[in-house]
């Protein structure tokens, strides 16, 4: 498994597995899992090289933390030492699973890291980020806190997730940022306009969530396959006309796919790990099968002509449908038009 750095420019950012495990479809986002196949891929997972492993306090309302700390305590010490966690905080949930909006404050900074150490039954996190801006609060005081937590060494890096350039700066300016977690795929090209350039330009790494559109470019989804409690029942992409023309597009991948001896998800995932080596892609592996896919994808090499081909069979904002609900993209400071 090759590593590579999170955070360059001096700040001394962690080296991470070239890709990582994201664990969130571990506790119920994507409907039913099983507790015991997942502990068995994260042990798999670390088996395999990887050390990076996502989650978020909000996962599950806590149940994502405490699986990945039970899972941790089935590894030797020597993999336990070596894994990397990163951890989202600040989504608020209530008690029937709906989201009732996000909160940085510093006091509220710590009081989440104080319950996710408990959960997760380390004594540091590795990579602490808000999931989301908090609109009420400057980003400077968010990081700030966050810093406080590091100089205390309850928290080894900082990390940001879904904000756009301007908030960046911002908190580039108070704390060293190792990574902006967000979403990038074959049909979420929406950095490539400015939050990438700006990321390289501060020695920022990517960690890219949903490779695989949620499943949409696996090559394994079939349409209206989600169940009621599953995030994907209300995404737009999985809608109606909107998910027809999502799966031409996967159809199209599969061909190329097919002509190179690999599977669909494999060269999603490939593509978006030869964009850069400051590009770490996170799969959604909740079954070993699946993660023993995804490892393949290390191993797929791309080409020129293959990157032309890709280019023509998924061409930039084909997608149809945005990547999330309104209300949740009117949130996303990642999306804001204010650079």
């Amino acid at each position: 498994m090759n590593t590579l750095q999170l955070g360059t420019k001096g700040m001394n950012g962690p080296r991470v597995s070239a890709i990582g495990l994201g664990c969130m479809g571990m506790s119920g986002v994507y409907g039913p899992s099983d507790r015991a196949e997942s502990i068995a891929t994260i042990h798999a997972a670390m088996d395999a090289g990887i050390t990076l492993l996502d989650t978020g306090d909000f996962y599950g309302s806590g149940h994502n933390e405490m699986l990945i700390g039970e899972a941790l305590k089935g590894l030797k010490p020597s993999q336990r030492d070596a894994a990397l966690v990163s951890v989202k905080f600040g989504a608020m949930r209530d008690p029937a699973g709906g989201w009732v909006g996000y909160d940085a404050r510093p006091a509220a900074v710590k009081n989440f890291a104080t319950y996710s150490l408990q959960r997760l039954g380390l004594d540091h996190i590795d990579i602490y980020r808000p999931a989301r801006l908090d609109p009420n609060v400057p980003i400077e005081d968010t990081v700030g806190a966050i810093a406080d937590l590091v100089k205390a060494g309850y928290v080894r890096h900082i990390g940001l997730s879904e904000v756009g350039s301007r908030t960046i700066r911002k908190a580039a300016a108070v704390h060293p940022i190792c990574d902006l977690q967000i979403e990038y795929s074959l049909i979420s090209r929406g950095i490539e306009d400015d939050i990438l350039s700006t990321c390289r330009e501060l020695g920022i790494g990517i960690t890219a969530y949903g490779v695989l559109s949620r499943g949409l470019i696996s090559g394994h989804w079939k349409k209206d396959a989600a169940g009621a409690k599953d995030f994907r029942a209300y995404s737009p992409r999985f809608q109606g006309e909107n998910v027809e023309r999502n799966l031409a597009l996967v159809e199209a991948l599969r061909r190329i796919a097919d002509a190179k001896g690999v599977t669909v998800a494999q060269i999603a995932i490939a593509w978006v790990a030869a964009q850069g080596e400051d590009i770490v892609p996170l799969i959604g592996a909740r079954q070993r099968t699946r993660l023993d896919e995804a490892l393949g994808a290390l191993n797929v090499k791309l080409g020129p002509d293959d990157f032309a081909a890709i280019e023509r069979a998924v061409p930039k904002g084909a997608a149809a449908g945005d990547r999330y609900a309104a209300a949740q993209m009117a949130s996303l400071d990642s999306e804001s038009r204010r650079g």
